[in-house]
């Protein structure tokens, strides 16, 4: 009689060992190729050509004055430009960022004078309005679904329907009132629209508060944990959600950023030029979105940088007071607009393409 022999189960094959971190990247990859996969690359070097072309067609940019206002320019652009890059990093569009500015400036400016208050009190309710915009539009994307295009676009029409209504009752025009005789305007003028002497040449303070942003913003997004949120909500929210990142809280707080950076460039407008036009600021919310394409940042969202976008309100200052110094005709300012942002965008995927392949 044979004995049942038991057989011991076979060893299992030893696992494999997944790829080490970093190993995705080719050691033996050229530095040059690596840094144009970088989104904010791109647009560096179309800033750069653009920079270049302007000064050899209008050598009166070579002047410090003359740069110090195409800064200005710059500026302008790329402190709105910021926060509606990481809103559009994060996966939403925010069309009533244009308006915005102008809604800001005007509740400040009425406000103020109509209750004869310190121009302090205006500002600092027109914060809070402002930065309860922003909620209202992050709390109607997360809590309704509908898309940001759609519930920003109500947005602008409201505000750009309230923004002449309200100033042609209250002031019987269509522009608020003088308010540079008013207490504290002195002040708020220095902290929102004075300038800075530089080796004789005067640069407005809003230069410095755009680097200083840009530079605070691509802190957020590389040191930061919210920097990560951004970056995941915009790549998918359900995946996010599901690893424990608060999407909601997120959104809602990007849309507050774009109404703060509303509300800081509409107290600039308002201390710079004394008054405000109720009808200003339409379309300006393109130029922002596009400034922050230029930059890399996609429509889809969840890539792009706080650096590229600067580079692109740079490219946009530059155009915009090149041609005037070249002596063209600046009804071309909006086409060559057009242009430069298609090609900008096409120049840019290809360099990340061949970057990516090679």
């Amino acid at each position: 009689m044979s004995t049942a022999q038991q057989t011991e189960p076979a060893a299992s094959p030893p696992p494999v060992p997944g790829p080490a971190p970093g190993a995705g990247r080719d050691p033996r990859r050229p530095m040059a190729l690596r840094l144009l996969a970088r989104p904010e690359v791109g647009v560096f070097l179309g800033a750069v050509a653009v920079f270049v072309f302007f000064l050899i067609a209008a050598p009166s940019l070579r002047q410090g004055g003359s740069m110090a206002t195409v800064l200005y320019q710059c500026s302008t652009i790329g402190l709105m430009a910021l926060p509606v890059a990481l809103l559009m990093i994060g996966g939403e569009f925010d069309l009533s960022s244009g308006v915005a500015v102008i809604t800001s400036a005007l509740t400040a400016s009425m406000l103020s004078y109509q209750l004869t208050v310190n121009i302090w009190t205006g500002v600092l309710v027109s914060l809070v309005l402002s930065l309860a915009i922003g909620a209202f539009n992050g709390w109607m994307v997360v809590r309704t679904g509908l898309p940001s295009f759609l519930v920003t676009l109500g947005t602008f029409l409201i505000l750009q329907g309230v923004n002449l209504a309200v100033t042609k009752l209250v002031t019987g025009n269509v522009a608020t009132d003088d308010i540079s005789d008013m207490d504290g305007f002195d002040q708020a003028k220095a902290v929102f629209a004075s300038s800075v002497d530089i080796g004789g040449v005067q640069v407005k303070i809003t230069v410095f508060y755009w680097l200083v942003f840009a530079a605070l913003a691509t802190w957020v997004l590389l040191r930061t944990r919210y920097g990560n949120w951004i970056f995941a909500v915009g790549g998918s929210k359900e995946s996010a959600r599901a690893v424990g990142v608060r999407v909601d809280f997120t959104k809602i707080t990007l849309f507050m950023l774009v109404s703060f950076g509303a509300w800081f460039v509409g107290m600039h407008n308002l201390f710079s030029f004394n008054t405000v036009q109720s009808g200003e600021g339409v379309g300006q919310e393109l130029i922002y979105i596009a400034a922050a394409v230029i930059g890399g940042c996609l429509l889809t969202g969840g890539s792009g940088s706080a650096i590229g976008p600067v580079f692109g309100a740079f490219m946009f200052g530059m155009v915009n007071q090149g041609i005037v110094f070249a002596g063209w005709n600046p009804d071309w300012f909006k086409a060559f607009l057009g242009v430069m942002l298609l090609g900008a965008v096409l120049i840019n995927l290809w360099v990340q393409r061949t970057a990516t392949r090679r």
